[in-house]
């Protein structure tokens, strides 16, 4: 069956984030969504959050699932918001305890958080199916960017998370605390085994040059034309260029304060005696 797919696209953290269903009246998943944050300020909003709320009362949808493609880097979740407007269960990869660990040891979380993956419903595990109303959605496994990352195929459609860019952008960096180029590619080519007209859907979009941002392409597309990992490119090329290549990049801007919520499905820190939750910035640990 094909779904129905409506995207939001937050230019301030070049992020894409997408309700999907069948029809009109029907069950829906939301895919990554966004929580506005100001890193000057420490505010937060809820302007995108809202898109995708007034989207679902404007079709009478249900939601049933808030999809998490990974516990993001870039943008903050907004997860817990979206599930206290709408409802549905707040679903990441298996590998988020991984994630945990490793982060709750950078941030020093406080003793009471527990890596195991509580904060979120649902735990998928590779190949696992769940249903959004009539439709089948299957959880694929595509570590390399982060432990935990997951793409979603529903129908005919693949929402890919960080895994890959449009083909002019290329594939996600693979240098943040347990990453790995190796593992990216043979995630990549996981998803490029599927069939040709398969249609891909990115987490985010970073455009050069003067072109508009863009985020749906199809695996023949990818495979033809993507400027890291198009047919021919070889397992050791392609470790060898992304490893120079994220040599070179900086952190994004948001990492600190996105990772923290981001393990924690989109919830804020406890708060402190005085009733304000604080978001920590560790010292020369990135």
């Amino acid at each position: 069956m094909t779904p129905t797919i409506e995207s939001f696209f937050d230019p301030a953290t070049w992020t894409v984030s997408y309700v999907v269903f069948e029809k009109k009246g029907s069950a829906c998943a939301i895919i990554d969504s966004v929580l506005d944050y100001d890193p000057k300020s420490g505010r937060t909003r809820t302007v995108s959050a809202e898109k995708l709320v007034e989207f679902v009362g404007a079709n009478n949808l249900h939601v049933e699932w808030i999809l998490e493609t990974h516990a993001h880097a870039d943008h903050l979740s907004a997860a817990q918001y979206l599930k206290a407007k709408l409802g549905g269960k707040i679903a990441i990869g298996a590998g988020i305890t991984g994630v945990q660990q490793v982060f709750m040891n950078i941030f020093h979380l406080e003793p009471e958080f527990r890596p195991d993956g509580h904060q979120f419903d649902q735990l998928l595990q590779d190949g696992e199916t769940f249903a959004i109303g009539m439709l089948t959605a299957e959880a694929l496994s595509v570590p390399g960017h982060t432990p935990a990352c997951m793409a979603y195929r529903i129908g005919d459609a693949v929402f890919v998370g960080d895994t890959l860019f449009m083909p002019d952008v290329g594939t996600a960096r693979c240098d943040f605390p347990g990453g790995n180029a190796h593992l990216l590619f043979r995630s990549v080519h996981k998803l490029l085994k599927l069939p040709p007209q398969t249609r891909l859907f990115m987490c985010h979009d970073y455009p050069p040059g003067e072109r508009e941002p863009v985020w749906e392409t199809t695996v023949a597309e990818q495979r033809t034309s993507n400027i890291h990992i198009h047919d021919g490119v070889s397992e050791e090329a392609f470790v060898k260029l992304r490893t120079q290549r994220d040599a070179m990049l900086e952190m994004p801007v948001l990492i600190l304060p996105a990772v923290q919520v981001n393990i924690r499905a989109g919830q804020m820190p406890p708060e402190e005696a005085n009733g304000v939750s604080y978001l920590k910035i560790p010292l020369n640990a990135l």
